[in-house]
């Protein structure tokens, strides 16, 4: 997590919904204090039916807002004064009902009209059902807050209140304190630049069923997608397949081949590209002859041989565009002079080096182990982080290259 004096003396509004998960507001009410931030919390009437005033007031050792309409107030119009102060407005956990009335700008409590009122930046983690989350409705509402410029942190995958699994639960306590540290500390520094994400393993077909690809899931690129959203750029994602939603507020290419990603990729570059990260595990090689039925089995014959051609290496063929090139180095051995002969041979600017044979870090899980080189020959080697903190660092070494 970064560095938590940013948040000394600081004025954050937090606001609490009627989540489930609204119990976790607890630690983080709890935290932000303890790291020296004053924290006003405005409880929702649906938050209040989970959890108490006295129990963030007892915390925070502030008053809680409870109602638009408080007659005990010191401040006439007290929503209007907190959003004036507020250094950063966290709603953690976000129903998708307050979602929509973000989007709508209704005002109709303290938290929506404090909402509305503040010109100071905005954090949204959401938390709901996972078919709630991925209902085109809510979708869409987040993507037209975030071209307001709100930003949003999550959900995560996991064990769901309904009994169910997926996306919608809260992100951790830990991802959100940072993702508040990191709005404190940065600015947009990304804003109006275009960059070019790819994302996941790419499939390459052997016949009409069966396909050539890896144990990509996708999850660092599209940390990375939604780490460039949230600082102002204008992102577009190219994805081989996934089980991941698309990352609000980010243009998302779907494409299944190696052939198509170049496609993909080659088109954003031509539409003012600033940067290209290739965090996608593209298939090195792909069927030389490829089957339009089910290749059956034939009596009698154990064995099948298959002829296999190299498929299109995309920062090659991309090498003379006039952009920042990042790319990925995902190796089992030598992982340092491996990723130094990838970043030399591909003249790229930076070149992320990680282990996936490591079973904490890599594929198919939520954390990542790197080391960051650059074309000066520095190595950045960071520690067991999330993807999203991940991703972080990434933008901020890309922002500087900008």
């Amino acid at each position: 997590m970064a560095e938590t004096n940013i948040l000394d003396n600081k004025r954050i509004v937090l606001g609490v919904t009627g989540s489930i998960a609204c119990y976790k507001s607890i630690d983080l009410a709890s935290k932000l204090t303890q790291a020296g931030a004053e924290v006003d919390v405005i409880l929702t009437r649906s938050a209040q039916e989970f959890i108490s005033a006295l129990t963030f007031r007892s915390l925070t050792h502030r008053r809680v807002i409870t109602d638009l309409f408080d007659e005990e107030s010191e401040d006439p119009v007290e929503h209007i004064a907190l959003a004036k102060k507020a250094d950063i407005l966290v709603v953690a956990p976000a129903t998708a009902n307050v979602i929509a009335k973000m989007k709508y700008g209704f005002a109709d409590d303290a938290l929506t009209a404090t909402i509305l009122a503040t010109n100071s930046p905005i954090l949204v983690a959401p938390a709901m059902e996972s078919n709630m989350w991925q209902n085109d409705a809510t979708q869409e509402n987040i993507a037209t807050l975030i071209k307001r410029g709100i930003k949003f942190i999550g959900p995560a995958e996991g064990h769901l209140a309904s009994g169910g699994s997926g996306y919608g639960r809260l992100e951790s306590i830990d991802t959100i304190m940072n993702g508040i540290s990191n709005i404190l500390e940065q600015t947009t520094d990304l804003k109006e630049k275009h960059i070019i994400i790819s994302a996941g393993g790419t499939q390459e077909p052997i016949d009409a069923v069966r396909v050539i690809t890896n144990r990509s899931s996708g999850k660092q690129g599209y940390a990375l997608a939604s780490a460039a959203v949230s600082r102002g750029a204008r992102v577009t994602l190219i994805t081989a397949p996934t089980s991941l939603p698309d990352p609000p507020g980010a243009k998302v290419v779907h494409i299944n081949t190696a052939r198509e990603m170049l496609k993909g990729v080659t088109a954003a570059i031509k539409d003012a590209g600033d940067a290209l990260i290739m965090a996608a595990a593209v298939a090195d090689w792909e069927s030389d002859k490829q089957s339009k039925v089910k290749l059956k089995k034939i009596a009698g014959e154990n064995t099948m041989s298959l002829s296999l051609k190299q498929t299109p290496d995309i920062l090659k063929a991309v090498s003379t565009e006039k952009i920042i090139k990042i790319g990925f180095a995902a190796e089992t051995e030598n992982l340092i002079n491996n990723a130094t002969e990838k970043l030399n041979e591909k003249d790229l600017d930076m070149i992320i080096a990680n282990d996936v044979s490591s079973t904490d870090s890599g594929f198919s899980v939520d954390n990542n182990r790197v080391v960051i080189l650059d074309k000066k020959g520095t190595q950045t080697e960071l520690p067991l982080l999330t993807k999203l903190e991940v991703a972080d660092h990434i933008m901020d070494r890309l922002s500087e290259l900008l």
